[in-house]
């Protein structure tokens, strides 16, 4: 329920409203994602991959997956009866990029998922949004047979700042996902707290 009443009678609370964009590379489960812990029926823009995009699409790694997303995932979830996120999905691969920059527009901040057995996938969203100050969360996606490796080497690896935060994840799993969204959101208004600090002194 978006609009929720106390206990004690206070009156209905107006929850603020929070964007978050969920990116990384092609196949890392960003469509899984928001899936898991929308609690409204997902908008998918998917489409069956073809032997067009073959060429194109490098699907080393995830041979099973038969469709993409061509522009974004949508979804919704209530953490707290005063506060909303609205989930975008980013479209993973290459030719659809120009869409990041109107996705991108009035977020609070971003989970970039990562798949260890493709993790250059992620650089390229770690470096979008590290050039834009956007504040991210790494998430690893812990997929079955995938190599698990401990978190700092994996910083290390996506040679990450030592104030982002990095954390594994099953992105199929409501709870999961939803201890990755908080951490996304304390980790952002921390950061724009700490702003509003340094321009007052």
């Amino acid at each position: 329920m978006v609009f929720g009443r106390s206990s004690d009678n206070r009156r209905p609370v107006e929850p603020v409203a929070l964007k978050i964009l969920v990116a990384g590379g092609f196949g890392v489960g960003k469509t899984t994602l928001v899936g898991a812990v929308s609690e409204i029926r997902p908008l998918r823009t998917e489409e069956a991959l073809s032997e067009v995009g073959r060429p194109v699409d490098d699907t080393a790694g995830v041979e099973h997956k038969t469709t993409t997303t061509v522009a974004m995932d949508f979804g919704r979830i209530t953490l707290r009866e005063d506060l909303v996120l609205y989930l975008f999905g980013t479209p993973g691969q290459d030719r659809f990029w120009f869409l990041w920059d109107e996705l991108a527009q009035g977020a609070l901040g971003a989970v970039v998922l990562a798949d260890t057995r493709r993790l250059a996938d992620s650089f390229a969203a770690v470096d979008y949004f590290e050039r834009r100050g956007i504040s991210f969360t790494v998430a690893v996606n812990c997929f079955e047979g995938a190599g698990l490796f401990p978190a700092e080497t994996v910083r290390t690896a996506l040679d990450l700042d030592p104030g982002v935060p990095l954390m594994m994840c099953d992105a199929r799993e409501r709870e999961s996902v939803k201890d990755v969204l908080v951490a996304v959101v304390e980790h952002a208004l921390e950061r724009v707290s700490g702003e509003r600090r340094h321009a007052t002194t």
